[in-house]
């Protein structure tokens, strides 16, 4: 990796009609659907090795939060909030609070030594999309119709142009796309 190279990257997984989380906030359709995913390599290791922190929202940060799991991340997390006060202490030293607009964040997080980026959760994502900062996606779509929830995309103010750079098929069921933003 490049130290001087600045890239925000996304790896998330969707419906097949674009819902990163259902009707209700929740997820457990991402294990239910094809459990399988759970026991075979998806390349998340390899993209979170690519990457030296993440960036995600308050709800996504508050719902990594709620899993009955350690905490799953190696690398420092920024959290986006305008309402949080403060990180929880059994996450501090692990989560840190960035206030701002996105380019006085990305600022803060550079200025600490972090260049390559792991933007995480739907209004965060679509808050980067919205102001054009989105250099790579890697999503992974699971053979199911929501019928509503949570949207990956929103509405832009500019077309946007990904060129589809590879393309992979797990269990014979599942396709995740890698996209590079054209500049």
């Amino acid at each position: 990796m490049n130290p001087m190279e600045k890239k925000n990257r996304v790896f998330i997984g969707t419906s097949l009609d674009g819902y990163i989380a259902d009707k209700d906030g929740g997820l457990e359709w991402l294990d239910t659907t094809i459990p399988e995913i759970n026991n075979i390599d998806s390349g998340y290791e390899a993209f979170t090795d690519q990457i030296d922190a993440l960036v995600m929202g308050r709800t996504t940060f508050e719902t990594v939060c709620s899993f009955d799991i350690e905490w799953p991340y190696k690398k420092p997390v920024f959290v986006l909030s305008n309402t949080l006060t403060e990180i929880p202490e059994k996450y501090s030293g692990k989560a840190f609070l960035v206030k701002g607009s996105l380019t006085e964040i990305l600022e803060q997080i550079h200025a600490k030594g972090f260049h390559h980026l792991y933007i995480d959760g739907g209004t965060t994502i679509q808050s980067f999309l919205r102001e054009d900062l989105i250099d790579e996606m890697v999503i992974t779509v699971i053979p199911i119709l929501l019928g509503g929830g949570s949207p990956l995309f929103g509405e832009l103010s500019q077309t946007l142009q990904f060129e589809c750079v590879e393309t992979k098929l797990y269990l014979d069921a599942i396709v995740q796309n890698r996209f590079v933003r054209k500049r």
